[in-house]
């Protein structure tokens, strides 16, 4: 049981920023893995790589209803994890917990697996279209919490799906996935922004109108990293 109320903003999706720099290419991937069917959507990679600023971009663009948690280290709790994840659900479709909530809030310890299946059996008895975005999801340590996503992933409908944003690759099962062609992944290397990505950054959203020779030698000292090319410029 939870006992601290729940924080409203770890479900509010972030706005997107003025003079955003438009990904279109790594939208499309992400829609293209969600037409696809893809089980689980996986963005990976260090700070300030823009992972939040893409999840946010792609479902503007969408019209799937998403429910948003902002991890903390206090999802590192099963029941508090699950407590937040009903909770978004609940903004989407607020029928939703019913055969959860009461099994969150019992004397006695209810086993994981039977919790995610209540969750599950739920999704599927209302027929609920909605992406789950995990932003931050590197904060869990939780084997608990792994363990029980790895199972709502391995089980979920076929409108149900999960994006995660995260510094490392999660301990789910990533391997199966790849081989069944269930999961779409965007890297370091793909958040890397392209010189003409580069160009819109500095010269657009910065404003510095810098010349052609300026912008060659900031990318290749950043390497396309975008919180780089912010400090540099």
């Amino acid at each position: 049981m939870v006992a601290e109320p729940l924080l409203s903003t770890r479900f509010r999706v972030p706005a997107l920023r003025p003079g955003l720099v438009s990904r279109p290419r790594l939208v499309s991937q992400l829609e293209e893995g969600l037409h696809l069917g893809h089980r689980l959507t996986l963005i990976t990679a260090p700070a300030g790589f823009g992972k939040t600023t893409l999840i946010g971009e792609w479902i503007s663009q969408i019209d799937w209803p998403v429910a948003w948690i902002t991890v903390d280290e206090s999802c590192n709790d099963l029941s508090t994890f699950l407590t937040y994840l009903i909770a978004s659900l609940k903004q989407v479709d607020e029928d939703l917990g019913q055969l959860v909530h009461p099994l969150l809030q019992a004397q006695q310890p209810v086993p994981e697996r039977e919790l995610i299946t209540a969750l599950i059996n739920e999704l599927i008895a209302t027929e609920t279209r909605v992406i789950v975005v995990l932003d931050d999801y590197h904060l869990i340590t939780s084997f608990p919490v792994h363990d029980a996503l790895s199972f709502l992933v391995n089980n979920q409908p076929s409108d149900f799906h999960i994006a995660i944003g995260t510094r490392e690759d999660p301990p789910l099962p990533l391997s199966r996935l790849r081989a069944r062609g269930s999961i779409t992944e965007i890297r370091e290397r793909s958040l890397r922004f392209t010189r003409a990505e580069s160009t819109t950054f500095l010269n657009g959203t910065m404003k510095l109108n810098l010349g052609t020779d300026n912008i060659d030698a900031l990318e290749t000292r950043t390497e396309g990293w975008v919180t780089g090319l912010q400090l540099a410029g």
